[in-house]
């Protein structure tokens, strides 16, 4: 897997300060091989650190002046599909009841994807749009799998007429957006119903098996979202192509939402005015 980004400035800058969350994520059924990162020109400074969920986020300075910086993250995965959870499992409700009032750890540590976030405030409007999904007494894992293909065939998939902070209830209202607005949508209107859910950044598998369908994201950055189910733990579902997240997609990061795992951030002193940005993924399989 290689992501590459550039930035081209209309003047030198002098300076920047950067973050980025880049290295895939290890987990039950990822393993992250090899990784490296890279920028140029070289950075005058990095570390790496584990943010509040556990990402790796690596910073680093460049001094200039420079006219164009590019970030490269090379990483070699081995994926495997996750298990599947009982679709017959608790109802959302019992879920709902069980995240205000449990205390066992796990419960507690997922009850912080309840609440309303920077970027995925309080969205009466998703409430009422998600609420034909989840009829009371229905199976979570049921309900949630409805919602996801409910997104996927309600909303259209049209680059360009959003950006990363548009808000979920502005997507409810156009029927349209990209991969992050429709996770944010479905993060929203979980949480509405006290359900707790967070957003997962990754990537997909550009070339798919032979005879499968190309998924809609690959070559670029890819994002879903996770809901939290009792003695199954996370279930991914992304809405961009109406699936349960398998081995074709790589987990870099996890948050409340967009803003807590951006893949690159940072501070630029100089570069005139807003830049010329280009982002290229590429994530092919390799034989074994």
């Amino acid at each position: 897997m290689r992501h590459r980004t550039t930035y081209r400035y209309g003047a030198p800058v002098e300076r920047c300060r950067n973050e980025v969350h880049l290295r895939p994520r290890d987990t039950p059924n990822q393993v992250c091989l090899e990784h490296e990162f890279r920028s140029d020109p070289l950075p005058a400074s990095w570390s790496e650190r584990l943010d509040h969920f556990g990402n790796t986020v690596t910073g680093f300075a460049v001094d200039g002046p420079f006219d164009i910086l590019e970030v490269i993250a090379t990483s070699v995965v081995e994926t495997s599909a996750p298990p599947a959870p009982d679709p017959l499992g608790p109802s959302w409700n019992e879920v709902r009841d069980l995240l205000a009032t449990d205390l066992n750890p796990e419960v507690i540590e997922a009850r912080e994807f309840c609440f309303s976030s920077p970027l995925v405030p309080e969205t009466p409007a998703a409430f009422g749009w998600a609420a034909s999904s989840f009829p009371a007494g229905r199976p979570l894992v049921e309900a949630v799998t409805d919602l996801n293909m409910r997104i996927h065939s309600e909303f259209d998939y049209v680059p360009g007429t959003t950006s990363v902070s548009t808000p979920p209830a502005e997507v409810l209202e156009h029927r349209s957006g990209v991969c992050q607005d429709f996770a944010h949508l479905a993060i929203a209107a979980l949480r509405s119903l006290g359900l707790a859910a967070r957003y997962v950044s990754g990537y997909l598998e550009t070339n798919p098996p032979p005879g499968a369908p190309r998924l809609v994201g690959a070559d670029a950055s890819h994002a879903w979202f996770s809901v939290f189910v009792p003695g199954h733990g996370w279930f991914d579902l992304d809405p961009t192509n109406n699936v349960p997240t398998g081995e074709h997609h790589v987990t870099t990061a996890w948050g409340r939402d967009y803003g807590d795992v951006p893949p690159v951030k940072g501070i630029v002193f100089g570069g005139g005015s807003q830049p010329e940005l280009a982002v290229a993924v590429d994530v092919e399989p390799i034989s074994t």
